[in-house]
């Protein structure tokens, strides 16, 4: 497994526990981030949804698919940018953008493991 593809599958893990946490447990973990209970069930369908992006993450590294490594980079470092958004346009509080700095490390893992791949490593799989 090259270094990319074992950045990815361990954020595929770090996604399956922050999912599972908000799909089972959320007004155990949102409090630990100084954001409100939970009231409805958006948390979970969003923790169900981190769950299976899981998945997608986990099967990606396993098949060693670069193009979805790359893509990932920018859809994995936009998540901070839009929670500041949200934070800074009063529609989410602060907090939130505490969730990011894992984003922030593990994209930046990837990236390094992605330039360090000799070009071989690099090609497409199909």
């Amino acid at each position: 497994m090259s270094g990319a593809a074992r950045s990815i599958l361990i954020y595929a893990v770090y996604l399956f526990v922050q999912g599972l946490g908000l799909l089972a447990v959320p007004n155990v973990l949102l409090p630990v981030f100084g954001l409100p209970q939970a009231a409805d069930v958006w948390v979970r369908v969003v923790g169900m949804t981190v769950v299976f992006f899981a998945i997608f993450y986990a099967l990606a590294a396993r098949q060693e698919w670069r193009p979805f490594f790359v893509l990932s980079l920018f859809t994995r470092l936009s998540v901070p940018v839009i929670f500041t958004i949200f934070a800074a346009t009063g529609l989410a509080p602060w907090n939130l953008v505490l969730l990011t700095p894992a984003d922030v490390l593990f994209v930046a893992w990837t990236w390094f493991a992605l330039r360090g791949e000799p070009l071989m490593a690099r090609s497409s799989v199909g």
